[in-house]
């Protein structure tokens, strides 16, 4: 059995990139480690715990996970306006690559991870926090010697047709920070397109451990609102399968259904890492 570390900007990003892969993965005997960058929180907290980190733990055990760790960074937010750091912590977005790499690489090396999964080149939408995980993720990859990487990711002609309908369903959902061309990844690089419908149900519990998002006023508040209202079986349809790009392999000429195993390939190129831990 192997080690996947998951490693992720926000609480509840856990749920909505992977969540399902997470559950799968734990089913299966794999040991699940869920590390985010920062809690949730843009201001200090001064030494008091953010009510989002201890969702994210309600939301771990839901999908499975043995063990949910805090890099010590602060939300960086997604505005236009970059905030100064609150007085007890720097802001993810800020945060030195290699210091916060050293962080994320102790993590690995004490896990002896096997596979780190990270975000796509784009950070997803581009939020800020979510390119460093990338950033982050791929050095800190490299430092502890973990042999695959698989980034996270949206086939971006999934994304804008799905925005097509929000605005059509006049669902209150604002995209305007998403780029269309440039979101997410295109399908000819995505390596595994992973199927958990069968987990729709712990993936949409987890999805509404996080209180705090779901009725919040955030941009997706109510989009996660209908989502965790959803039969589970419409849920599955909507949420029941993710996506990555396995680092430093090749365009496919098929791609993956477990994340464990390799797409099929033209040629090979090594992947991240010198060494694999086990």
């Amino acid at each position: 059995m192997a080690t996947v570390v998951a490693f992720h900007a926000h609480p509840d990003d856990e749920v909505l990139m992977t969540g399902g892969t997470l559950a799968r993965a734990a089913a299966e005997g794999h040991r699940v480690v869920i590390v985010v960058a920062t809690d949730g929180a843009t201001g200090s907290v001064g030494g008091v715990e953010p009510p989002r980190m201890g969702e994210l733990r309600a939301s771990a055990t839901v999908l499975g996970a043995a063990r949910v760790v805090h890099l010590g960074y602060a939300d960086s937010g997604n505005g236009k306006i970059l905030h100064p750091d609150p007085a007890d912590r720097t802001r993810f977005v800020r945060a030195d690559l290699e210091e916060a790499a050293d962080r994320l690489a102790e993590i690995l090396l004490e896990e002896r991870a096997e596979l780190l999964l990270s975000y796509d080149a784009n950070g997803g939408y581009g939020h800020r926090d979510h390119v460093k995980v990338h950033e982050v993720g791929r050095r800190a990859a490299a430092l502890a010697g973990v042999g695959r990487v698989l980034e996270a990711t949206i086939p971006r002609d999934l994304v804008v047709r799905c925005l097509k309908l929000v605005d059509r369903l006049r669902i209150p959902l604002r995209h305007d920070a998403v780029a269309p061309g440039t979101a997410y990844s295109h399908r000819s690089v995505i390596t595994h397109r992973v199927n958990v419908r069968r987990f729709a149900r712990q993936k949409q519990a987890a999805l509404a451990a996080h209180q705090s998002q779901v009725t919040g006023t955030g941009r997706l508040a109510p989009v996660l609102r209908t989502l965790i209202r959803l039969p589970p079986a419409v849920f599955g349809l909507l949420l029941g399968r993710e996506w990555f790009i396995a680092v430093g392999q090749a365009t496919p000429s098929r791609v993956a259904d477990d994340i464990f195993a390799a797409a099929g390939v033209r040629e090979s190129r090594p992947a991240v890492g010198s060494r694999h831990l086990r």
